[in-house]
């Protein structure tokens, strides 16, 4: 089962005294970037919380946001963090100095600035406090994963939809391309009967001239494959897994094949064909780039 590469989730649990909210979205990017916001007081469970993500997840630009209470009061302490303070101070008097203000910073109006004051939980039993963490973010991951198959499924549905219609147009390149020598030789060798009147056609040089053009405008190889890649394609989809960036390169391959049948084609048919199949390429790739 093939991933889109957006998605949402969200979990909220209490335990232990314990309140946490996981929340996670995400949208399309070429690797797995994270983006954490979180309160301090989780702060050391950083890399742990990336490496439980990557269990989830292989790729997107995602944002998590987790907020966290402590129920039990008794539990917890306040810190004051004195150099922080002095730090605040010491820039508030600068702005003071640079500006001509006057300076009317007072204790409680400095207790408020951020992290002046920090709520601290006493005796914390770390391992306990980060199986509970865990555990909402798991659910909130799971939550997350069947959004982005749900979505990786409409997504899969279109593709092959739009890549089997790929294959019509292939199809009628490939009937049409005989047809066009065909014609060619008829064009060809009535042009020479007005010129030669009743003159018998040398069909030697007309064969000649036939058999140049219809390698000129060849495109034999270029439908093996576009077919190829096409087929590729479908089969990936329905495999599933992290298939995003294979499928990119695949896209790629399906672009160039059909730019070299539109520089080969004599033929307006083919032409409007051709461009009918750049057009599809083209919405393939855009949709393929939100593909896990």
């Amino acid at each position: 089962m093939i991933k889109s590469m957006t998605g949402f989730g969200r979990s909220e649990i209490t335990v232990h005294e314990r309140k946490f909210s996981v929340e996670l979205k995400s949208v399309n990017h070429r690797y797995l970037e994270v983006n954490i916001r979180m309160p301090k007081a989780l702060n050391f469970f950083e890399s742990a919380i990336r490496q439980e993500l990557k269990k989830y997840i292989a790729r997107g630009k995602v944002d998590m946001f987790i907020t966290y209470e402590n129920l039990g009061e008794s539990k917890s302490t306040v810190r004051y963090n004195r150099e922080l303070a002095a730090e605040y101070l010491k820039y508030l008097n600068e702005m003071s100095n640079d500006f001509g203000l006057e300076n009317d910073i007072r204790t409680s109006t400095l207790s408020k600035y951020p992290d002046v004051f920090v709520m601290e939980e006493s005796d914390v039993d770390e391992e306990e406090l980060w199986k509970d963490l865990q555990s909402a973010i798991d659910q909130a991951c799971e939550a997350f994963v069947k959004t982005r198959n749900i979505e990786g499924e409409h997504l899969r549905d279109d593709l092959i939809e739009k890549l089997d219609y790929m294959l019509t147009l292939v199809d009628f390149i490939d009937k049409r391309s005989p047809q066009i020598i065909e014609e060619y030789r008829t064009k060809i060798e009535n042009r020479v009967r007005d010129l030669l009147g009743d003159n018998k056609v040398d069909e030697g040089r007309l064969l000649t001239e036939v058999t140049v053009y219809a390698d000129k405008i060849c495109v034999d190889e270029e439908i093996v494959r576009l077919r190829s890649h096409i087929e590729t394609v479908k089969k990936e989809l329905m495999n599933g897994d992290s298939i995003g960036r294979k499928l990119d390169f695949l896209a790629q391959e399906l672009n160039r094949e059909a730019n070299t049948i539109l520089s080969k084609s004599t033929d307006l048919e083919i032409a409007n064909c051709g461009i009918e199949l750049k057009t599809l390429i083209e919405k393939v790739r855009e949709q393929i780039q939100n593909v896990e």
